[in-house]
C-alpha cells in the first residue's frame, strides 16, 4: 500500500533521472573539449592538441551512425554521434585557422629579421586534400579540405553499408569497428605527448573529463542494455584515459 502511495513521486522521479542521463549522454561527450577549445583560442596555439583525435572521433561516429541503420540502438547514442561530429568539425576549424595564421606570422617575422622588406612575403605552400600527398594527410591548409575528406569517407562507407545492410555479420563488424575506433581516441594524443616528451598545450581538464565521462558512459551502456560493442568501447576508453593521466600529472605546472 505504501509503495503504491509513493508511485506518484517515484514514477516522475525515475523519468526525470532517465531524461537527465539521456541528456548527459548526448552532450556529455563534447564537454571535455570545451577547455581545450578555449585554451587554443586564448593562446592562439594548437600545437599541444593532436587533430588526429578529431579524425578518430569523426570516423568512429560516422561508422556508429551507419551501424544504427543495421541495428537500431537508443536515440541518445545516435544524437551523441551527431553532436560529436559537429564538435570535432568546430575543433578542426579552429586548429586549422590558428595553425595557418601562425605559419604566416613565422614567415613575416623571418622576413622582418632578415631585413628583406623589399621582397614579397611568400605564403606557406597550400596543402590540399585533393593533392593526395600522404606526407600532409590531415595537415591541410583549409578547413574545407577536411570537410571534403569527411564527406568522401561518409559517401564511400555509406554506399558499402547500403549494399551490405542485409548481412548480420557485416552489421556486427561495422559496430565493432565503430566502437573500437572510438576507443582509440586517446592514442594520437598519447603518441604526440610521448614524441614531444611534453603535454604543453594539452588541457589537463580534458584528460580528467575523458576518464570520468568514460566511467559514466560505460555504466550507462551496461544499465541500459546497449549492444556489447558499446560496453567494450567504454572499458577500453577508461584504460586509455588512465594511461594519459600520469603524463598530465608529470607535466602539470607546480604551484
Amino acid at each position: 500500500m505504501e509503495a503504491e502511495g509513493l508511485d506518484w513521486l517515484l514514477v516522475p522521479l525515475h523519468q526525470l533521472v532517465s531524461w537527465g542521463a539521456a541528456g548527459a549522454m548526448v552532450f556529455g561527450g563534447v564537454v571535455p573539449y570545451i577547455p581545450q577549445y578555449r585554451d587554443i583560442r586564448r593562446t592562439q596555439n594548437a600545437e599541444g592538441f593532436s587533430t588526429y583525435v578529431c579524425l578518430v572521433l569523426l570516423v568512429a561516429n560516422i561508422l556508429r551512425i551507419l551501424f544504427w541503420f543495421g541495428r537500431h540502438f537508443e536515440s541518445p547514442l545516435l544524437w551523441q554521434s551527431i553532436v560529436m561530429i559537429l564538435t570535432m568539425l568546430l575543433m578542426l576549424k579552429l586548429c586549422t585557422e590558428v595553425r595557418v595564421t601562425n605559419e604566416l606570422n613565422v614567415k613575416r617575422r623571418f622576413f622582418a629579421a632578415a631585413d628583406n622588406q623589399d621582397e614579397e612575403i611568400k605564403l606557406p605552400p597550400r596543402r590540399a586534400y585533393l593533392d593526395f600527398d600522404p606526407h600532409h594527410f590531415w595537415h591541410w591548409s583549409s578547413f574545407g579540405d577536411y570537410v571534403q575528406c569527411v564527406l568522401a569517407f561518409t559517401g564511400v562507407a555509406g554506399y558499402i553499408t547500403y549494399l551490405s545492410i542485409d548481412s548480420a555479420l557485416f552489421v556486427e563488424t561495422l559496430g565493432f569497428l565503430a566502437v573500437l575506433t572510438e576507443a582509440m581516441l586517446g592514442v594520437p594524443q598519447l603518441y604526440r605527448n610521448h614524441r614531444h616528451r611534453s603535454t604543453e598545450g594539452m588541457s589537463i581538464k580534458m584528460v580528467l573529463m575523458w576518464t570520468s565521462g568514460d566511467t559514466f558512459k560505460t555504466a550507462y551502456f551496461l544499465l541500459n542494455g546497449a549492444p556489447l560493442q558499446f560496453s567494450v568501447c567504454g572499458l577500453l576508453q577508461e584504460q586509455l584515459g588512465c594511461a594519459q593521466q600520469p603524463w598530465a600529472s608529470a607535466q602539470a605546472p607546480r604551484v
